[in-house]
């Protein structure tokens, strides 16, 4: 069983946890973030570094890393203001999803080019001056590659992938290129302030339905003790191949096409001002929530 555990920042800035050490980019002036409670668990299974958006420039190359900025728990409570750029989002990474400031659709990237997919369904490219409240994006160097060359649904691909994949405690970034008999997508529209929360305005969502259709899926596995930082388990949004329409994915049929994997390491995570790490919740209504915001 996975407990909750209490994380000290020791004075040169390294978090601690468990007796496993995590680094921590700390300034003197934020000594209320020393406490916070954290997932052993997650750092027992990932090296999780906490970064402030000051120090995101500059950073070299890091292999199977994954960045993220902000936690799914903030995005739940209605945290939609963008934290940090696409410029500064490009350097780390080429593949990857999230949304945009103000919850203003569903981005993807793919290849290095950011796209956001509005609520009329189509894909629009996404500034480097844009910015973005929740993202995850890695550096995608596949380890495994596999032909899909029989049909199968969104259940049966997820199946796939965990024989694939293996044990549960591995996070996965996948791409999954192919042709489709059927993807079933949705966006968001733009929020305004007081902003609701996302279990509210996914009950409204525009939902798409894409037939014979050529396109990428783009997403990430997270195990079951990440929750509330990422969507346990998978976790996809679709692009064309033409780069015109997408969305979150909510089901789809494969026809055949090509997988690619790139099993996970490192996490490295952003943290705005007012968003924590997350407590870990396993709670039957926990997990009715995000089946209406990730699944329904």
């Amino acid at each position: 069983m996975v407990t909750s555990r209490e994380a000290e920042i020791t004075d040169d800035g390294v978090l601690v946890v468990a007796g496993r050490e995590v680094e921590h980019r700390h300034d003197s002036h934020e000594s209320e973030m020393s406490l916070m409670p954290i997932d052993s668990a997650l750092v027992g299974a990932l090296h999780v570094e906490y970064l402030r958006e000051r120090d995101l420039g500059g950073d070299e190359h890091l292999h199977h890393t994954l960045f993220q900025t902000s936690t799914l728990d903030a995005l739940l409570e209605g945290k939609y203001d963008g934290d940090v750029s696409f410029a500064e989002l490009e350097g780390r990474g080429d593949f990857g999803l999230g949304t945009l400031d103000a919850l203003d659709g569903e981005m993807i990237c793919l290849d290095g080019n950011f796209f956001q997919v509005k609520a009329d369904g189509l894909a629009y490219s996404v500034e480097g001056k844009a910015r973005t409240p929740f993202a995850v994006v890695t550096v995608f160097e596949p380890d495994t590659s596999k032909t899909l060359s029989k049909p199968m649904d969104f259940e049966g691909l997820c199946d796939h992938l965990d024989r694939v994949i293996g044990g549960g405690a591995t996070c996965c970034a996948i791409r999954v290129d192919g042709c489709f008999d059927h993807v079933k997508t949705r966006s968001v529209p733009r929020q305004h302030k007081p902003y609701p929360p996302l279990v509210e305005i996914v009950e409204n969502q525009p939902i798409f339905e894409l037939h014979d259709v050529s396109g990428s899926l783009v997403g990430f596995r997270f195990p079951d003790y990440a929750q509330g930082l990422n969507v346990s388990g998978y976790h996809f949004h679709f692009i064309t191949a033409d780069r015109s329409r997408g969305g979150h994915v909510l089901g789809c049929r494969l026809a055949r096409g090509e997988l690619y994997i790139d099993h996970e390491g490192d996490l490295r995570l952003e943290l705005p001002p007012d968003v924590g790490l997350p407590t870990p919740d396993r709670s039957a209504k926990k997990g009715e929530t995000l089946d209406r915001i990730e699944r329904e």
